[in-house]
């Protein structure tokens, strides 16, 4: 072990000594421990590498070219559950591995219908595994044209984490993301609000009414955000985590 986390170390891992644990516990044998350590050694993202990601308190199964649930991202969770009724029906849409969809879910009880939507079919892989426990369909295409005509006016809470980073920000991003997360996931247009505005066009004939739109964005950005929301007819607020570091913009139909 001491070994292993002064390879860690030496690769510039901060938290060396928890992701020796992690490495060790999910190899097979001393060969598989010694390639995994060397992906992760090689820059590879740890939840590419062990093969999942822990998000709102559940395992995530993620793996290579899948864009990797974020902490702060809980925060729009805890949101959505506060809104959500037992029975609602939940879309995840961009939900790249479906790990909002399948977290809200966990949270309620009663459960929900849950759908999951993404462009990305490396992705709807590991999303279809992430919301089979809670009866969850995933469904294939970008955005809105994914889904089946029988969700129309019938969505009572839309969770979306869109790529919000503007385009020439991609550089600025770790390693790890740039270069093993897909471009798809990350970038958001010149002013990274390509998508949301997307979102936010197409929102209404798919929600309830009094459905809710929860999409995260950067403090910075929100304002922008928020005005695509109004913009599409919705009612607009924001809501902000200071210890997540993270941004909700909320519209109700």
């Amino acid at each position: 072990m001491t070994s292993l986390v002064e390879s860690l170390r030496a690769a510039g891992c901060v938290f060396a000594e928890e992701e020796a644990e992690l490495l060790t516990g999910a190899a097979a044998d001393a060969d598989h421990l010694a390639e995994l350590l060397a992906r992760r050694v090689g820059g590879e993202p740890l939840e590419h590498v062990v093969g999942w990601a822990e998000f709102c308190g559940l395992r995530m199964e993620v793996g290579a070219g899948a864009f990797v649930p974020r902490r702060r991202t809980e925060f729009l969770v805890q949101e959505a559950v506060v809104l959500a009724r037992p029975g609602a029906v939940v879309l995840d849409l961009c939900c790249g591995v479906g790990a909002l969809g399948a977290a809200v879910a966990a949270q309620l009880v009663g459960g929900v219908e849950l759908h999951a939507a993404d462009i990305d079919p490396a992705a709807l892989a590991y999303a279809r595994r992430n919301v089979a426990p809670y009866g969850g369909r995933v469904w294939e295409g970008d955005l809105y044209a994914a889904l089946p005509s029988s969700l129309r006016g019938r969505v009572d809470v839309l969770v979306v984490n869109a790529p919000y980073v503007p385009t020439e920000e991609i550089g600025l991003m770790p390693a790890e993301a740039r270069e093993h997360e897909p471009l798809v996931s990350l970038d958001g247009g010149a002013d990274g609000l390509d998508v949301h505005r997307r979102v936010a066009a197409g929102a209404l004939p798919w929600l309830a009414p009094g459905g809710r739109l929860l999409i995260e964005t950067s403090a910075r950005q929100s304002p922008s955000t928020a005005s695509a929301l109004a913009s599409a007819g919705l009612a607009v607020r924001a809501v902000t985590s200071e210890e997540l570091y993270a941004t909700v913009v909320i519209g109700t139909a």
